[in-house]
């Protein structure tokens, strides 16, 4: 069984071409822009996860909102 929750936006995926928290977080702006999401609802997003200074938190935080996948 997986334990991983399904993100608010699962039809969302982005391909991390950086462990950078800024860019991480700039690339899902950018994907949740362009899957027609909300000003508001981006906003939330970005406040949400850069509210987390822990690594880990962060990337938990970003996993609630959108699928996350590794480059190849």
């Amino acid at each position: 069984m997986d334990a991983t929750p399904t993100p608010r936006y699962p039809d969302v995926q982005v391909t991390l071409s950086s462990r950078n928290r800024w860019a991480v977080a700039a690339a899902i702006r950018i994907a949740l822009r362009r899957a027609g999401k909300e000003r508001a609802e981006i906003e939330r997003f970005l406040a949400e996860a850069l509210a987390e200074d822990d690594p880990r938190a962060f990337r938990d935080a970003c996993r609630r909102w959108v699928v996350l996948r590794p480059t190849a």
